[in-house]
């Protein structure tokens, strides 16, 4: 098993830290781990020895490791986007059509504008 360097950059993933795929087992986990505590022991090594315990915390317990999965930084792949048609090219019986009336029922669906009933903000007051 080849150990990794640690670079200060792999230290906000855990899996990179402990140089395993994201997809090793726990035991696989706990090798690397291991491996690396003897590779950077906390008397020579306390900063690595730190970020190598720290990774092998998020990555130890399996509900702790699906938290670190999903709060873990992945790049994101904007997807290529179509043009928009120009308005001479849209159906005109499709034209999108606003009115003021429409955008008050909106404000007052999704807004305390429509409600008639308070009685749940009152409160008995107490002198």
């Amino acid at each position: 098993m080849k150990l990794p360097t640690l670079s200060p950059h792999s230290s906000n993933d855990p899996y990179a830290v402990l140089g395993i795929a994201h997809t090793a087992s726990t035991e696989e986990v706990k090798k690397a781990y291991f491996a690396l505590v003897r590779q950077h022991p906390p008397e020579k090594d306390p900063e690595a020895f730190k970020r190598i315990r720290a990774a092998y915390e998020q990555l130890r317990d399996p509900t702790q490791r699906q938290q670190t999965d999903l709060l873990r930084w992945q790049t994101w792949i904007e997807p290529e986007l179509e043009p928009l048609p120009t308005e001479a090219a849209l159906d005109p019986a499709l034209a999108p059509v606003l009115d003021r009336a429409d955008v008050i029922r909106a404000a007052q669906a999704l807004s305390d504008l429509g409600r008639t009933d308070f009685r749940e903000d009152f409160r008995e007051v107490r002198v």
